[in-house]
């Protein structure tokens, strides 16, 4: 801490498994709760409690703090419990996946939780944020019908219409960490409403 030195703190997703978030700084300490205060950003660096531009930057920096945080950590917990697989069509390259939230951060039931996310290759995220693709409550994959008889080569027909009215292909094995039903019939809805 008086050095100043870059850590790197690694969170703990499972068991086994953790998520290096780095760099992080020790700015302070409190002797009285055996705790360390850490800084997540280089605003966090310079911006200490009780000054004039703290309050200012709160806001700023609790948003900043919470996006750096919970996204990367979300996504391995989420890519664990699906064993690095889409849902939807179960390709298994990491690279060419996301973990999607069912419904989206920025809304109150969008917390960062695996029951809040799926994990969906890049076409197949890309198709659900723009409601082209949806997903019922009882994991059944379901294409707009505006795409369904429109012709426009193979990728079209194989990524998404084919998967029209299919069970999704990869679910996690623990139940707790499926997709919550009730947000899968919230965002469902929004699909249908598209």
């Amino acid at each position: 801490m008086l050095q100043s030195a870059p850590l790197i703190w690694f969170y703990g997703v499972r068991p086994g498994l953790f998520q290096a978030i780095f760099p992080v700084y020790l700015v302070g300490e409190e002797p009285a709760a055996d705790q360390f205060v850490m800084a997540l950003t280089e605003e966090q660096r310079v911006i200490r409690p009780g000054s004039r531009i703290e309050e200012n930057l709160r806001r700023y920096l609790i948003g900043m703090t919470r996006h750096r945080l919970h996204q990367p950590v979300f996504a391995s917990q989420v890519m664990a419990a699906y064993g690095t697989r889409c849902a939807v069509c179960s390709l298994g390259h990491r690279e060419l996946f996301d973990a999607a939230h069912i419904i989206p951060d920025s809304q109150l039931r969008g917390e960062a939780v695996i029951g809040n996310g799926i994990a969906l290759c890049k076409i197949h995220h890309a198709a659900y944020d723009r409601h082209i693709l949806g997903i019922r409550p009882e994991l059944v994959v379901e294409i707009h019908h505006r795409l369904l008889d429109e012709i426009d080569g193979p990728m079209l027909r194989h990524g998404l219409q084919d998967h029209h009215a299919q069970s999704l292909m990869t679910v996690p094995a623990a139940r707790a960490d499926r997709p919550d039903s009730d947000r899968l019939a919230e965002r469902y809805d929004q699909f249908r409403a598209a």
